[in-house]
C-alpha cells in the first residue's frame, strides 16, 4: 500500500524554472525542500526515456534527504529532428545549459532539414514525466504531453526553457507570451501532474 499523505517533500531538480513550475502545482501545507538547500548535487540522467530519468532523479534525492522526493524529466520533442532534441533538452544548451543557444541549435537543425522550415507547420510537443518516490522503494510515475508547433522566431519572456519558440495547437501565442496561470491550465507538467495529485 503506497503511503498517501506526509509533510516533507524534496523536488528533485537543481534548475531554478522548473522548480517555480512544480512549487506552484502543490499544496500550501508541505513543507518542500530543493537539493540546493540541502547541499545535493543532481545524478548523472544515464537513462534512455524521459521515465527512466524521472525515475533516476526522484530515487536518488529521496535516498539523499530521507524523504519523499517528487522529480521531472521533461523536455521538447520535434518531429522533423527525429523527435530531438527529447531527453537530451537542457544539454543543447551546453554546460551552462543556456536556452538561448539551444533554441539557437533547434533553428540551425530545423534550417539543415529544411531551409523553408519557417514556412511550414513544424510538429512538436512537450514531454513531462513526473514521478513521486519514497525512500521506502515505492514509486508512481505519471506522463503529460502537450502537442503544438515550433515558432520562428523566439516570442515573449515568460517561463523559461524552450517556452518562447513553442505554440501548443489550437493556440496563437507560445508559452513565453502566457501567463503562468494560463500555461499551467494546459501544459504536460499540469497533465502529469493530475494523474499523481491524489498522493498530496
Amino acid at each position: 500500500m503506497i503511503k498517501k499523505f506526509f509533510f516533507n517533500l524534496i523536488v528533485g531538480t537543481n534548475n531554478p524554472g522548473k522548480l517555480r513550475e512544480i512549487k506552484d502545482l502543490l499544496p500550501n501545507n508541505l513543507k518542500i525542500y530543493s537539493p540546493r538547500q540541502l547541499k545535493i548535487k543532481s545524478p548523472r540522467e544515464t537513462g534512455k526515456t524521459f521515465k527512466d530519468n524521472s525515475i533516476i532523479k526522484a530515487k536518488f534525492f529521496s535516498k539523499k534527504a530521507k524523504m519523499a522526493c517528487l522529480a521531472d524529466d521533461s523536455g521538447l520533442e520535434i518531429d522533423m529532428l527525429d523527435k530531438k532534441p527529447g531527453i537530451h533538452s537542457s544539454r543543447w544548451g551546453g554546460k551552462k545549459k543556456n536556452f538561448n543557444v539551444a533554441i539557437k541549435k533547434v533553428f540551425k537543425e530545423l534550417s539543415k532539414k529544411d531551409k523553408d522550415w519557417k514556412r511550414k507547420k513544424i510538429k512538436a510537443r512537450f514531454v513531462c514525466a513526473l514521478t513521486i518516490y519514497w525512500p521506502n522503494g515505492k514509486n508512481f510515475v505519471s506522463i503529460g504531453k502537450i502537442e503544438g508547433f515550433i515558432s520562428s522566431k523566439k516570442r515573449g519572456k515568460n517561463g523559461f526553457g524552450y517556452d518562447p519558440i513553442f505554440i501548443p495547437f489550437k493556440k496563437k501565442i507560445t508559452f513565453a507570451q502566457m501567463s503562468s496561470k494560463m500555461k499551467f491550465k494546459i501544459d504536460h507538467r499540469s497533465r502529469a501532474f493530475k494523474k499523481i495529485k491524489r498522493f498530496f
